[in-house]
């Protein structure tokens, strides 16, 4: 009984966003621009369960580039207020937006100084009007049976801040290695400010140029990585390409003998690389610009010799 109610009421709260997005309008590009110049700090403010909507927005954007911390907004008026200057930018998340805690703190930021953006479900309310830039959250219908407790609201809060999060991310350009910095405490922080040589395998795929296709493909099965590296002869002192799934699909769907090809028929000429003391994140960056999933590496940035091969889930999938 319950889980038919519950697929019901995703459907009711998928509805209201679906609803909410398509309102949203160049007011999202203007809040983006302000917080993305800010000088200062974000300053994100609200109370009850907006406040924790507010508070989870702070913590968001405080890990992914932007400077920002959360004010309860009860508390601002008893003290906290001293923590904001004017090169900051002020959020006020209040579903109401008549929610007198943060309607008391509208004042004192403006004789701070400070840009002041609300986020409300009501852009008639006075903490709309009195805002420089208004987000609009709102939703026709709470899930709550009664349409009291803040269910469908709270979640359109939530959704509207994730989207700020990760337009803000793509524009400041935040990537894998910025992530790690914030996060050096977390299991992907670690990971990514770790060193190549602690995660690759020196166990290299090779095959000379004159393998056969048969030959590349017992070499990749068996060295589990989904690639091979392709040698001048099989003395295999100098690289001269690579071979990967990819490429193999691609000589079977345009040859109708695949498998008369050889290695150097198959490969790509030349690879991406990486020396072994760079670090995780310096690969995960090279792989996600070239849409890669392994390196080469090498034992200096000048050396050409393949000491070892790092694959995306020598990054990701370590335990």
């Amino acid at each position: 009984m319950y889980f038919e109610r519950a697929k019901q009421i995703f459907k009711e709260e998928i509805a209201e966003f679906r609803k909410l997005s398509e309102h949203i309008d160049e007011s999202f590009d203007a809040v983006v621009d302000v917080l993305y110049n800010c000088k200062g700090h974000v300053v994100v403010m609200g109370i009850g369960k907006s406040g924790i909507i507010a508070h989870k927005f702070a913590s968001s954007l405080a890990s992914t580039g932007t400077p920002s911390f959360f004010v309860n907004a009860a508390e601002a008026v008893h003290g906290d207020l001293g923590m904001i200057n004017s090169s900051d930018v002020a959020v006020l998340v209040s579903n109401s937006g008549a929610t007198s805690e943060v309607l008391n703190v509208i004042l004192p930021l403006r004789n701070i100084g400070c840009v002041v953006v609300a986020l409300t479900g009501d852009r008639r309310s006075q903490l709309a009007r009195e805002a420089d830039l208004v987000l609009s959250v709102h939703v026709d219908h709470e899930s709550c049976p009664l349409g009291l407790a803040p269910t469908t609201s709270t979640t359109a809060a939530l959704l509207m801040t994730d989207a700020l999060v990760v337009c803000l991310m793509e524009r400041r350009k935040f990537n894998a290695e910025n992530f790690a910095v914030y996060h050096p405490g977390g299991a992907l922080g670690r990971q990514l400010l770790g060193r190549i040589v602690n995660r690759m395998t020196t166990n290299v795929p090779k095959v000379a140029k004159d393998d056969s296709f048969k030959q590349v493909v017992v070499e990749m099965s068996d060295k589990h990585l989904g690639m091979t590296m392709v040698y001048e002869d099989a003395t295999y002192s100098k690289c001269v390409g690579i071979i990967t799934d990819g490429d193999l699909r691609r000589a079977v769907l345009h040859h109708d003998d695949a498998l008369s090809l050889n290695a150097a028929q198959i490969m790509t000429a030349g690879f991406k690389s990486i020396h072994q003391k760079a670090l995780l994140s310096d690969a995960l960056a090279i792989m996600d610009k070239y849409n890669i999933t392994t390196l080469a590496v090498t034992e200096t940035k000048t050396s050409t010799d393949i000491i070892g091969i790092i694959s995306i889930h020598h990054i990701i999938d370590f335990n």
